[in-house]
């Protein structure tokens, strides 16, 4: 390749950017009392908002549909021209339609005007023309004008669909925000993969629970607890009162301090060299906050109270390793 030819393609990718990006910016002018109105209108509606458009505005509109179902508020992507042949028995008085034309006087969309308007649908156009037939006829219009598209012959839907998308995230996030829609409403519409795993999976299901969890009573001899923590594989046991209360932990790393200072460990007492200011966690914590509190205190097991402060389970970082949730 020679060196004007790739000097021509970086020119032409960084014209590109540039005047897409001046497109986004001039967005920032558009978001006005109209906005709020569309957000309103998404905000009250009882059923779905249905996403619609033809061409590049149907490829944009379908990403709309997907980023505002999942990000709190239902919505489903109807072809124009299959809902003139069918696919209107999809749409009810309860949802509101985003009609998405740069135009804004693609046949299909005109179509279904008056359906919509029989029915008493609400309607939120995304035009570059608001002086068009669907803008005119829609409850509220989001301006998406641009000055010109990015394609050279300024035909080639580019700028004008950037802009259209980039007006769907801003629906899509304001409503996120009014909703207070939290990052665990977000997993139960990602449940698969590590996203689901973070932001679903709690510590009461991935920890030890019963006979399985290394305990031994207050005044245990230090070389018993060895032997209970030596069973059980977590290189800890919790030390427990005789209501269950957990008094203190001792892991592998106390055992170094020991015998570091030539502690007779059987004739010492656990209590004597327990830690009582360790870190636990609760069962109905998100595994991934345990994690986080193993990595701030470098440390790689919990124990787990509940709200009595008794001890109910462990937790060690090789179960959250193997839950996929690091």
């Amino acid at each position: 390749m020679s060196k004007n030819k790739h000097s021509l393609y970086k020119n032409s990718a960084m014209r590109t950017i540039t005047m897409e990006r001046d497109a986004i910016d001039e967005l920032i002018e558009n978001i006005d009392q109209s906005f709020d109105q569309a957000c309103e209108l998404m905000m009250s509606c009882t059923g779905r908002v249905v996403v619609t458009g033809m061409g590049k505005s149907g490829h944009i509109g379908t990403k709309i549909a997907a980023t505002l179902a999942s990000t709190g508020t239902p919505a489903m992507f109807v072809h124009p021209g299959e809902a003139s042949h069918g696919d209107m028995g999809m749409i009810t008085a309860n949802d509101v339609v985003l009609a998405l034309s740069n135009s804004g006087n693609t046949a299909e969309l005109v179509t279904l005007l008056p359906l919509l308007k029989r029915m008493g649908t609400p309607l939120v156009s995304m035009t570059g023309n608001p002086d068009s037939t669907l803008s005119s006829s829609a409850n509220v219009n989001l301006n998406v004008a641009i000055s010109e598209e990015a394609c050279p012959l300024n035909l080639a839907p580019t700028s004008s669909t950037t802009a259209a998308l980039v007006m769907g995230d801003a629906l899509a996030i304001a409503l996120l925000e009014a909703k207070g829609f939290s990052a665990e409403d977000f997993a139960f519409s990602h449940p698969g993969g590590a996203l689901g795993r973070r932001l679903l999976l709690k510590v009461e299901d991935v920890m030890h629970t019963g006979k399985l969890i290394p305990k031994v009573n207050t005044g245990t001899k230090l070389s018993d607890a060895l032997l209970e923590v030596t069973s059980k594989g977590l290189g800890m046991t919790t030390i427990v009162d005789d209501g269950q209360s957990l008094l203190g932990i001792f892991t592998d790393g106390d055992l170094r301090r020991t015998l570091d200072q030539n502690i007779d460990i059987h004739n010492t007492s656990i209590n004597d060299v327990m830690t009582t200011d360790c870190k636990t966690a609760s069962a109905n914590m998100l595994a991934a906050e345990a994690l986080a509190i193993m990595d701030n205190g470098k440390i790689s097991v919990l124990a787990v109270i509940d709200d009595n402060n008794r001890a109910i389970g462990a937790v060690h970082l090789h179960d959250l390793l193997n839950a996929g949730v690091a």
